[in-house]
C-alpha cells in the first residue's frame, strides 16, 4: 500500500459513501425519529454487514454473487421487499415515533438490525467490494490482493461511517427543531416515499 494509492481512493470513497442510498436514507430517518446517538450506534449494524461482505469477497462468495444471475436476483429481491416494507411502514404510520416499526422496537439494537439488513440485502453493496474497491488495488505490488482489499475495505467502512453520521446528524437537527407532529409525519412519509423509490431502483438494477 502506498500513500498515493490511499489519497486517490479517499475522495472516490467519500463520493460513493455520501450518496443518498437506502442506508443513508435510513440513517436520516433514524436521526429524525430517535436522535443522533441512537442512530450513530445503529451504524455499527451497517459496518458489521460490510465486514462480512469483505470476508465474502476474500473467500470467493462475492465473485459468485457477481457471476451468478440467480444469486444476484435472490439477494436483490430480498432487498426490494425489505426496502418496500420499511418505506410502506413509514408512509402508513399514524405516529412518527412508530414509523418503521413499533414503539417498543426503537432501541439501538433494533435500529442496528435494520441497518444490517438493508446493507446485506443490497447486492450492489456486495459488488462495491468486488468492483469498486478492487479498482484501486495495485497489481503485482508488495502487498497481496487480500491485504490491499482488507486495508482499502477498512478505510471505506470508516469513510462510510463518517458520511452516514452526517445523514444521521441532519435528521437529528430536524428533530431538535421540535417540528409539530404533523410535520414529522410528513417528513416520515417523504422519507418513506424515497425508500420506496430506492426499492424501485433496486428492482430494476442489473449486474454490471
Amino acid at each position: 500500500m502506498t500513500l498515493a494509492q490511499i489519497l486517490i481512493f479517499l475522495p472516490a470513497a467519500a463520493v460513493v459513501a455520501a450518496s443518498p442510498g437506502a442506508n443513508n436514507l435510513l440513517a436520516f430517518a433514524n436521526g429524525s425519529r430517535q436522535g443522533f446517538l441512537p442512530s450513530v450506534i445503529a451504524l455499527f449494524g451497517r459496518c458489521i454487514a460490510f465486514v462480512i461482505m469483505i470476508a465474502m469477497v476474500i473467500v470467493g462468495l462475492g465473485a459468485l454473487l457477481e457471476a451468478s444471475e440467480l444469486a444476484f436476483q435472490i439477494v436483490k429481491w430480498a432487498g426490494v421487499v425489505y426496502l418496500f416494507y420499511l418505506g410502506a411502514t413509514m408512509i402508513v404510520a399514524r405516529d412518527h415515533g412508530t414509523a418503521g416499526g413499533t414503539r417498543a422496537a426503537q432501541g439501538p439494537y433494533a435500529l442496528a438490525r435494520r441497518e444490517f439488513l438493508v446493507a446485506m440485502t443490497n447486492p450492489k453493496a456486495v459488488l462495491l467490494f468486488t468492483a469498486f474497491v478492487p479498482q484501486f488495488i495495485t497489481r503485482g505490488g508488495e502487498d497481496s490482493f487480500t491485504v490491499q482489499l482488507v486495508v482499502l475495505g477498512a478505510i471505506y467502512i470508516a469513510v462510510e461511517f463518517v458520511a452516514a453520521m452526517g445523514w444521521a446528524l441532519a435528521g437529528s437537527i430536524i428533530r431538535s427543531l421540535q417540528p409539530s407532529a404533523k410535520r414529522m409525519l410528513l417528513l416520515n412519509r417523504i422519507t418513506g416515499a424515497l425508500m420506496l423509490g430506492a426499492a424501485g431502483v433496486l428492482a430494476f438494477t442489473r449486474r454490471a
